[in-house]
């Protein structure tokens, strides 16, 4: 079956048959459901930030009666106070399934009584499988997998994912192989990434900065860099790995190929449009990155029309600044998803060293901006950027469209959710 006929059949299909597959057998508590949302898995990226907000989001617009609790891996840098403020209602719970499969802490021993279903959140893979496991042998309960990639299923994993009320993969070449690999839980469907339910905003930072970088409301696009493998070893300062040096000498020989596309795209709008440019960073190293691949090589009379963001930023900021720009194009994923979610266009220039999620943005209706970086140009990539000026009305048309799906889907999914949930 194709990725086409796949979404054409999950249009098709509604939410009747998921919601009667996700009911028999239920947990019930007297109180009413209560969900723990497993996420929250690292803080140098503004994306892996926004998955649990994103997500949080969504089940407090589709499931309001439903106790919420946050079972986080990381979150330092800001980012805990940002979650505390925005979902006042949410109790975020420590701890750790020890290796003998008991919770480490008496507040996640709490919360695994009081939950109704474990919601292992979105991200590049099925991130915390062993967590997952942990719930199962521990209460028998329901869980169930949301809005991930999944590279490889091994056997282990195919047993987790069949025991699932739900696994909703965030791009059909995933779900193309879940299903492959024999794995067989009763929902088995495309979900967008839960940053598309991202919507906090630090209106006045992000109101501040433009004016401090004279960037103005509809005038500017962002630009976000990548390399094509993260360093983690630096962001870490830990010895690298023999795989982490492998990984380095390709991230050297295409930085500057991949880079100089972009600059190209960004040299073409700047001197066809008249507007700037705001180059920042998803991850917390792309300040350097945006600094040496896109700022200082331009020539000067675009320069003079560029911004360079020499700090990381949390994705309230972020967001609240993407949602004021003309446009995004970006390497990374999740900019292009936060911005596409408040209104804005996005471009995503996919890398072939990353995982197979840009597939999203062929899935959401999205395809005329997605560009596979080795098989495309400057002046490609160039053309909805200018168009994002020249034709704005169809611009946003085009993202509405999209937007439009993605928010059928979150509606269906997170009703498949709540049934799980009891």
């Amino acid at each position: 079956m194709t990725r086409r006929e796949l979404m054409r059949n999950l249009a098709a299909a509604g939410a009747g048959c998921a919601l009667a597959a996700v009911t028999g057998n239920m947990t019930h508590a007297a109180d009413g459901p209560c969900i723990l949302l497993r996420s929250s898995w690292q803080t140098v990226n503004i994306g892996d930030i926004a998955h649990t907000p994103g997500v949080l989001r969504l089940l407090e617009e589709h499931l309001p009666d439903a106790q919420l609790m946050l079972w986080p891996c990381n979150i330092d840098r800001g980012v805990e106070p940002m979650l505390r403020a925005g979902f006042p209602r949410v109790q975020i719970v420590r701890g750790s399934v020890g290796n003998d499969g008991e919770p480490s802490t008496p507040e996640l021993r709490t919360a695994f009584d009081r939950a109704t279903l474990l919601l292992h959140g979105s991200g590049p893979s099925v991130v915390r499988a062993q967590d997952v496991e942990g719930w199962r042998r521990l209460t028998g309960k329901p869980y169930g997998i949301y809005g991930v990639t999944v590279s490889g299923v091994n056997d282990e994993l195919r047993d987790l994912l069949s025991g699932a009320r739900f696994v909703y993969c965030r791009d059909t070449i995933s779900l193309e192989t879940v299903r492959e690999s024999g794995a067989t839980p009763p929902v088995l469907e495309f979900a967008p990434d839960g940053a598309f339910g991202f919507h906090l905003r630090d209106e006045d930072r992000a109101a501040a900065y433009m004016a401090a970088n004279g960037l103005e409301e509809g005038r500017f696009v962002a630009a976000i860099p990548r390399l094509r493998y993260t360093p983690y070893h630096e962001i870490h300062h830990r010895e690298p790995t023999e795989e982490d040096l492998r990984r380095a000498v390709v991230t050297a020989e295409f930085q500057e190929a991949d880079h100089a596309k972009l600059r190209e795209a960004l040299v073409l709008f700047v001197r066809e449009t008249g507007l700037k440019v705001l180059a920042c960073p998803e991850m917390i190293h792309e300040m350097r990155v945006a600094k040496e691949s896109l700022v200082n090589p331009l020539p000067e009379d675009v320069k003079a029309r560029v911004v360079w963001r020499e700090d990381y930023w949390l994705p309230d900021e972020a967001t609240s600044v993407y949602a004021r720009a003309l446009g995004v194009v970006s390497f990374e994923m999740h900019s292009p998803i936060m911005a596409a979610a408040n209104g804005t266009p996005a471009v995503h220039l996919r890398q072939p060293t990353d995982t197979c999620k840009g597939q999203m943005w062929r899935d959401v209706g999205l395809s005329r901006w997605l560009f596979e970086i080795d098989e495309t140009t400057g002046e490609d990539i160039a053309g909805p950027l200018v168009a994002f000026a020249t034709d704005r009305d169809g611009s946003r048309e085009y993202l509405a469209s999209a937007m439009g799906f993605v928010r059928q889907r979150q509606e269906v999914t997170m009703r498949v959710v709540g049934e799980a949930a009891g």
